[in-house]
């Protein structure tokens, strides 16, 4: 059920997209970030391909992504992302230490959605580049196989390779029917195997994003799946956690149930709790996303608390320290919210698919 709604919202969404083409969708900036050794900066380059695997069957991917429409939906072959990739890089002239992260709507592990040549040149040139203190990518569990991720570990010896992978929650019947992500605790816990046991030869790491408040999620169900699902994380291995709030994507099932009333993005107190809970609960390094942040589309409170408050996530980030004690009248109107969500129903809105 979820599958087919889910699919008919990408073909509408596709039909839609405008054509671009690769070096349209192309685009990097640099700004801080934390590096594991550290506060630092980090580019962060979004590379064309031919777009997520996932979203592209029959299964029209996960139901609050649109990353497709920033894909080229036809394949792009190597000389053209090398090209591309030159010519991003080339922007910055990279003194302190630095993380490069790789974005590709889709799986940089995946040889249908990325090439082979083009993956191994980028990480033969950050190689080189003594600033680059960590490469990061992105690819599904299934991608990650070991002869491919030694093979990447090999071609950037000196570097901390980092593969980040949307877990997005421990709950199975969650992520499958709720997120319709497609694969298993056990699948993500054989990929961070992979990783673990490539740590004796290299300085490979695997960081898990974790989405907060998935559609048919009560405020205080988001909170508390969002803590567990990090503590999971470091039983099993993950180094890193990245908390992903919901921002409303067009074209995606998501938007549907917002448009209808049937969904709101998490509070940002929500978020202030998650990260707080967090640092009381894990040791690996944590932050939250605040992309989005104070607009109808992304998490928000009051206008006279949201800049604030992201303020004050940001440098929780950057320190990996709690967010301070900050108070605000709507903070009331949240802690009700949370308390009585679940009994007012509105998230467990029954959808139609002759709507």
């Amino acid at each position: 059920m979820m599958g087919k709604l889910v699919f008919r919202n990408r073909k509408r969404a596709i039909k839609r997209m405008k054509k671009r083409s690769p070096e349209e969708l192309a685009t990097a900036w640099m700004q801080n970030d934390l590096l594991y050794s550290g506060p630092g900066k980090a580019i962060f380059m979004i590379l064309p391909t031919i777009g997520c695997s996932w979203a592209l069957s029959e299964s029209g991917g996960c139901t609050m992504c649109s990353y497709i429409s920033d894909s080229h939906l036809e394949p792009v072959g190597s000389d053209k992302i090398i090209e591309i990739f030159e010519k991003l890089i080339s922007r910055y002239d990279i003194q302190e230490k630095t993380a490069v992260k790789i974005f590709t709507s889709g799986s940089f592990l995946n040889p249908a959605e990325f090439p082979e040549d083009a993956r191994n040149h980028i990480l033969d040139h950050l190689n080189t580049v003594d600033g680059v203190e960590e490469i990061i990518f992105e690819s599904r569990p299934e991608y990650v196989k070991e002869e491919i991720l030694r093979e990447c570990c090999a071609r950037a010896p000196d570097k901390i390779l980092e593969v980040s992978m949307g877990l997005e929650t421990l709950d199975e019947r969650t992520r499958l029917i709720k997120i319709n992500k497609g694969f298993s605790n056990r699948d993500f816990e054989d990929a961070v195997k992979i990783i673990n046991r490539l740590k004796d030869g290299f300085m490979v790491k695997s960081k898990v994003y974790i989405l907060v408040k998935p559609i048919l999620t009560s405020e205080k169900n988001a909170i508390k799946e969002a803590v567990d699902t990090a503590v999971y994380a470091e039983k099993i291995g993950v180094d890193r956690v990245s908390f992903c709030p919901v921002t409303i994507h067009r074209g995606t099932l998501l938007e549907d149930l917002w448009r209808r009333g049937a969904y709101r993005p998490p509070w940002i107190w929500s978020l202030v709790e998650i990260i707080n809970r967090t640092r009381e609960s894990v040791s690996i390094p944590s932050i939250m996303d605040t992309s989005g942040f104070g607009t109808s589309r992304g998490p928000f409170n009051c206008k006279k608390c949201n800049r604030d408050l992201k303020k004050l996530i940001i440098r929780s980030n950057l320190e990996q320290v709690p967010v301070p004690e900050y108070e605000c009248e709507c903070r009331a109107r949240w802690s009700a919210e949370r308390e009585f969500s679940e009994l007012t129903g509105s998230v467990e809105i029954r959808y139609s698919e002759d709507t």
